[in-house]
């Protein structure tokens, strides 16, 4: 499974996900009419999980030695970046659970620590940059942030097709 391969499944499925004003290409955005359930985020993430490092391991040409280096360094750099992602599926939880009944100073807080958990995992990134910059030659090490990157980023879009717009919430069938 290539990166273009799970970034196109990725999206076809977010695309069923949508709304269909969104399939057809307009600016609208109209909800889905039932909140997520703690089911539909617990299987997102196990899906998340299991793939990342799959798509990693399929599209990333390591030597025997740097892949000796490299991979006990990825299990550790994931297991931090798991504990940002468990703040956020909390969070995700909690808005799902909360969703409907937002007034402005919850919306506040709600972004507000939404945006703290895009610096931490940027943080925890640029913090690898060094490590694995000392394990790996420049462009290999490059090249797995970009991936990374790319991964989260597809991982992100999911999530935002998935979770109804705050200003929408009086929409959705409680």
């Amino acid at each position: 499974m290539t990166i273009k391969t799970v970034a196109a499944a990725l999206l076809l499925a977010a695309s069923f996900s949508a709304s269909p004003a969104l399939a057809q290409g307009t600016t609208s955005i109209d909800m889905p009419t039932e909140p997520l359930t703690a089911d539909d985020l617990e299987a997102l993430r196990v899906e998340l999980r299991a793939t990342r490092k799959q798509i990693i391991a399929q599209n990333f040409t390591l030597t025997p030695d740097e892949s000796t280096r490299f991979w006990p360094v990825y299990d550790q750099y994931q297991a931090e970046l798991s504990k940002i992602k468990d703040d956020q599926y909390q969070l995700i939880a909690e808005y799902v659970n909360t969703y409907g009944s937002y007034n402005e100073p919850a919306a506040t807080d709600f972004i507000t620590r939404w945006l703290d958990l895009d610096v931490r995992t940027t943080t925890l990134r640029g913090s690898y940059v060094p490590i694995v910059g000392k394990i790996l030659p420049g462009v290999k090490a490059a090249t797995f942030f970009q991936m990374d990157r790319r991964i989260s980023m597809m991982i992100d879009q999911r999530i935002a097709s998935i979770l109804p717009v705050l200003q929408f919430q009086n929409r959705v069938a409680q």
